[in-house]
């Protein structure tokens, strides 16, 4: 079954209700809607930001079984089995074997712990926000293990090698699609 946005939102806040949660799943929807867009992607645009909006679906409620769990929710509603492995892959190597594959399945994986890690930095910033924070703020704080700490360093730095970028590269790219993104405050 393919899923509208809508439906995806309802599933979503069947299983999440922490605001946070919630919230992250928001932003992470809109820049994967954004590289759907900035990567050549536009025509798979609602595709890419379900994946984004659902990728997290277990994680609240079955933080242990993360991208199992989530994948027999959606097989038990006859989700289309393109979503689910688009979502559980960005568990890759913690919870999972499915490796990212699709360059989709590959921003997913590099930009889920970074949006959490640039969220967290523009909180610190004078303005709490994305719209005047820059690449070496992010890579200061990038390097400060405490800070942010279940933002997963090896995860990002893993996603940015699979996708072919620099670091600096993702972390600049990520800056301006939640700079897009509604969800961000």
């Amino acid at each position: 079954m393919q899923l509208s946005r809508e439906e995806a939102y309802q599933l979503l806040t069947e299983y999440n209700k922490e605001s946070f949660h919630i919230k992250h799943a928001l932003i992470v929807e809109d820049v994967m809607r954004y590289f759907a867009k900035e990567l050549g992607y536009g025509e798979e645009e609602d595709f890419w930001g379900i994946v984004g909006l659902l990728h997290d679906l277990d994680f609240e409620q079955y933080p242990e079984e993360h991208c199992i769990k989530g994948q027999e929710i959606m097989r038990e509603k006859g989700i289309d089995e393109k979503i689910i492995r688009a979502t559980a892959s960005h568990g890759y190597a913690l919870t999972v074997d499915i490796k990212p594959e699709h360059e989709m399945e590959k921003v997913l994986y590099a930009v889920d712990e970074l949006t959490g890690l640039i969220g967290a930095v523009a909180l610190m910033r004078p303005s709490k926000s994305v719209s005047d924070l820059e690449v070496k703020s992010v890579k200061k704080k990038y390097k400060t293990a405490n800070f942010a700490a279940g933002c997963s360093r090896e995860v990002i730095a893993r996603g940015a090698d699979m996708l072919g970028w620099t670091l600096e590269d993702l972390i600049q790219r990520t800056i301006l699609a939640m700079r897009a993104s509604d969800a961000v405050d």
